[in-house]
């Protein structure tokens, strides 16, 4: 009678070691997965402030103009986030006709600081010929297009 008593109290510690290792285990992990979201929720609060609109007209002459053999592309992009975005060149991404622009000049019209509502001058060193033409535009994440015609 005794040795059966003793079987299932060993058994009993045992189930119980058993139970707390795999509650740490989980609790441990559960742990690293709220800080992962709570680390990845700041990134998408922050992708979500932010929104831009490129607010110049595709019709317009003012979007190319060239002088002396060189080609100037000016886009006039909104902020219309509530982030405040910085208008610097090394946070602006932007793409003609599908090639990388590394050189291009920054600067706020109506302000400051790029702040919501504002409005920034963008001038893209680039000689265009005549036709369609394309110009992205990305600001953390967020992007906009601008398809534009060269008359002949």
């Amino acid at each position: 009678m005794a040795s059966v008593s003793s079987s299932h109290l060993i058994l009993f510690i045992a189930s119980l070691i058993v139970a707390a290792s795999v509650a740490g285990t989980f609790t441990q992990g559960v742990q690293r997965l709220s800080s992962a979201l709570g680390d990845r929720s700041v990134d998408v609060s922050g992708d979500i402030r932010t929104d831009i609109s490129i607010i110049s007209d595709a019709g317009s002459s003012a979007i190319y103009q060239e002088s002396g053999g060189d080609g100037m592309i000016t886009v006039l992009v909104k902020n219309t986030g509530s982030r405040t975005l910085d208008a610097e060149s090394d946070q602006i991404e932007v793409l003609v006709d599908g090639k990388y622009q590394p050189d291009v000049t920054v600067s706020v019209v109506d302000g400051s600081a790029w702040a919501g509502g504002n409005v920034a001058k963008v001038e893209i060193p680039q000689s265009l010929g005549s036709g369609d033409h394309r110009v992205k535009i990305i600001v953390n994440g967020d992007s906009d297009v601008l398809r534009f015609r060269i008359q002949p």
